[in-house]
């Protein structure tokens, strides 16, 4: 893949920016709820377009769950951010990732982990 083949590329990297800037701030150990707080300020700051809580609708055989998925920030209108402070990801909040991105048909997701000594962030791609 080349460089040039990154699927929003530039806006992925200001986003893990603003992300690495919340981690360096305040560092590991927080709740997931105050990084999103912090995390929403940085973007305010840095002007990226984003939308907090977005309740979106989950279809099954063409019919509306009740249950909806709430994305932690979808970004530029077409990336979803979901943040996690934990002591390791694993393939569960990766596949976790992947079933938002199936049901928004977004084609982009960045999960970012506020939970250890290094900010932790995993680019996923809807191949849908």
């Amino acid at each position: 893949m080349t460089d040039d083949s990154i699927i929003y590329k530039d806006q992925s990297y200001k986003i893990i920016g603003a992300c690495m800037a919340v981690h360096r701030e305040l560092g590991c150990g927080f709740l997931e709820a105050v990084y999103q707080e912090a995390l929403e300020e940085e973007f305010k700051c840095r002007n990226i377009p984003y939308v907090r809580e977005e309740s979106m609708a989950i279809f099954y055989k063409g019919k509306v769950l009740h249950k909806k998925y709430i994305a932690d920030f979808i970004c530029y209108h077409g990336i979803i951010v979901e943040i996690k402070a934990l002591s390791e990801l694993n393939s569960v909040h990766k596949s976790q990732l992947i079933n938002y991105l199936k049901v928004t048909k977004l084609k982009l997701g960045l999960l970012v982990n506020f939970g250890q000594g290094s900010l932790e962030s995993k680019r996923v791609i809807n191949k849908n």
